[in-house]
């Protein structure tokens, strides 16, 4: 089932049952108010949604009205616990399909209050930050006990989202740069339950092709599953390695990427100022983050040459399943600077 939540002037929004191709909805008030509501009784809560859902889809509801992304908030607009977690490889120096995985994930704190809908603005900071995107995945989970191994954490993933976490990159000498670096993080405006994906949701990972479209240029297409070096099932293990997890918690992937594609006849890579012209290296599927367009450029030309993000520039994220229609709907956000809307 498909699931979002409408903004009705309070902080956790009205849940809506969504129809699988987004075109219709129905206010789920008999069943429950609040999505948190849901994930605290799920065995008892979820199949009623899941009926009011082939209802929808059936065309059998007497309430339904057309969905509009425009009125979402995040699908779960508080939460418990959020974090993410590098379930990519760095890509430079470029990672080969024969490179180990971290033994470790490495985990991030985030913010569990600035979770964003998917036609929020994103408002330039002042001061000397660079401004990124990061175009990932994240899952919502059920209540996950401490020290849950990953095969048993992969089944408490509720629902899946897309998500663009805003990244602040600083000046040298920035006072707490690493507290500020990722100040909020905007979602999807529908969520969906691993079953609404089929085949393509297998082993804790979600298979599709992201699409990232930056100022109205596509500037990646990259496939969700191909890389994903840690699944969902292992950075909920770890999150959950010292203490239980509530239900409510978001986990987030980072930046989804692709391992570059050296040609047959590609000389070896060598890093360094002087190397670009030994450097052959491709990235067919584009990037998810600009501070991964950069690290291909340092690896390729010795210098970055593409810019973060500027005043009035425009971010689309979207995730299509086989049959061209839209999973979990788009990010469609603009950057504003800070006089002409609301602070991060």
């Amino acid at each position: 089932m498909k699931l979002a939540t409408y903004q009705d002037g309070s902080r956790d929004g009205q849940l809506v049952v969504v129809s699988r191709d987004l075109a219709s909805a129905h206010y789920a008030s008999g069943i429950a108010s609040r999505l948190q509501a849901v994930l605290d009784d799920w065995a008892f809560l979820a199949p009623q949604l899941q009926d009011l859902f082939d209802d929808l889809n059936a065309g059998r509801t007497r309430h339904a009205f057309a969905f509009d992304a425009a009125r979402c908030m995040a699908p779960l607009p508080r939460a418990y616990g959020h974090a993410e977690g590098a379930a990519y490889a760095d890509p430079a120096p470029a990672p080969g399909p024969d490179s180990p995985a971290p033994a470790v994930p490495r985990l991030r704190h985030l913010g569990g209050g600035e979770l964003r809908g998917a036609q929020d603005a994103v408002t330039l900071p002042a001061g000397a930050w660079e401004v990124d995107f990061e175009a990932g995945l994240a899952a919502i989970t059920g209540d996950i006990p401490a020290g849950c191994p990953p095969g048993r954490a992969v089944d408490g993933v509720r629902l899946l989202m897309l998500a663009q976490g805003v990244a602040l990159w600083p000046a040298a000498g920035q006072d707490n740069a690493a507290f500020h670096a990722r100040p909020a993080t905007a979602f999807s405006p529908v969520a969906v339950t691993p079953d609404e994906c089929g085949a393509a949701w297998a082993g804790g990972r979600l298979t599709g092709t992201l699409q990232t479209v930056w100022n109205g240029r596509k500037v990646g297409l990259c496939d969700s599953g191909a890389d994903m070096r840690l699944s969902f099932g292992e950075l909920i293990a770890q999150m959950a390695q010292t203490t239980r997890l509530r239900a409510g918690t978001i986990v987030g992937t980072g930046p989804v990427r692709n391992a570059a594609v050296p040609p047959d006849d590609a000389a070896p890579v060598r890093r360094g100022r002087k190397a670009s012209a030994e450097v052959r290296l491709d990235w067919p599927r584009g990037y998810g983050a600009i501070a991964d367009r950069r690290a291909m450029e340092a690896l390729q030309d010795g210098v970055p040459q593409t810019g973060f993000v500027q005043p009035h520039d425009t971010l689309r994220i979207e995730m299509k399943g086989r049959d061209g229609q839209s999973i979990f709907g788009a990010i469609a956000q603009e950057f504003v600077r800070a006089h002409d809307g609301t602070a991060l």
